[in-house]
């Protein structure tokens, strides 16, 4: 029986789908994903629990990776269970509002995520260009007020996304492309008109992960120029390397992101593969080498990690 009863309805449930072609090693590649998933929620949370217990790691630069790893935190939660549900158990059925939930919290988080990594390049910037007015700069209350500023743009900017969706008549297919809600593979399958929808998204993405993304070269820019007035050779190097992770972070975080967008809104593909591959690389991979990165890269993350499970196995 047809769930599409009337001309203007919302249907009962969307189908997920998993990875074009690949449906009979569903369950194998489960295995690698749930892997995935307990390190992002694992090693986010020792980060948190690291940086909140020792004091010496009290300071702006660690307080803002905290919130980057509670982040990717929720990020992770947002997928995990239409994930696995799809890949492990073969369950692909989500109710309307409740694909629409997800999809809230998938994009309010990646606002906030993007707000934080702003807020990064802000504290490198200021750590370089004037170390002496770097507490002085980045207080503990000015750092909680731009924590606040990015969960309050991502919950504003996101929360008409799902409004606007729900007021669409849904007439096509309910079989949507990825293992969870994603804002354009939702929208495709309305009828009506997406106009205001797709003005709305492509505003958001340009006022919010572009303005972002541009203030960090700039800031980048200007640290450049400041290393590059250092008179020694060891003195900008130094300053550079504390640099490093972060910019890897931001390159994790901005070329899957970019090119997902590139697809969805330019790309013409007659396989869903490339849209599959992409959003996967974004919301899996990003949780993932974020704590990974700033472990490893990180001295003090490092060390700390160290005596900790120096202690563990002592």
């Amino acid at each position: 029986m047809s769930v599409f009863n009337s001309t203007y309805y919302q249907p009962p449930f969307f189908l997920l789908s998993g990875i074009p072609g690949l449906e009979d090693a569903h369950i194998l590649i489960s295995i690698p994903l749930s892997i995935m998933y307990a390190i992002s929620i694992l090693g986010n949370s020792i980060i948190i629990h690291i940086i909140r217990k020792n004091s010496s790691l009290h300071e702006p630069q660690y307080i803002f990776l905290s919130m980057l790893a509670a982040t990717d935190t929720g990020m992770s939660a947002s997928t995990l269970p239409t994930v696995l549900n799809v890949f492990l158990l073969n369950y692909r059925k989500i109710e309307f509002h409740g694909c629409l939930t997800q999809m809230f919290f998938i994009h309010t988080f990646s606002s906030m995520e993007s707000a934080i990594l702003l807020a990064m390049a802000f504290d490198r910037f200021v750590a370089i260009r004037n170390p002496l007015r770097y507490t002085v700069v980045l207080t503990h209350r000015r750092i909680a007020q731009m924590g606040l500023s990015a969960v309050a743009r991502g919950v504003t900017l996101m929360a008409p996304l799902p409004i606007l969706l729900k007021r669409l008549p849904f007439c096509k297919s309910i079989i949507l492309s990825h293992s969870f809600c994603f804002h354009p593979d939702v929208m495709k399958l309305a009828c009506g008109s997406i106009r205001v929808s797709i003005i709305y998204g492509l505003a958001l993405v340009l006022c919010s992960f572009g303005v972002d993304s541009v203030c960090i070269v700039l800031s980048y820019a200007l640290i450049l120029k400041t290393v590059l007035g250092i008179a020694s050779r060891e003195g900008r190097l130094k300053a550079l390397n504390t640099c490093v992770s972060h910019i890897l972070t931001v390159l994790i975080f901005y070329v899957p992101l970019i090119a997902l967008a590139l697809i969805h809104r330019i790309g013409r593909y007659h396989s869903p593969l490339p849209h599959v591959t992409m959003s996967n690389i974004f919301l899996f991979l990003t949780p993932v080498l974020n704590p990974l990165v700033y472990s490893v890269k990180t001295k003090q993350i490092r060390s700390v990690l160290y005596r900790l499970f120096a202690v563990k196995v002592g």
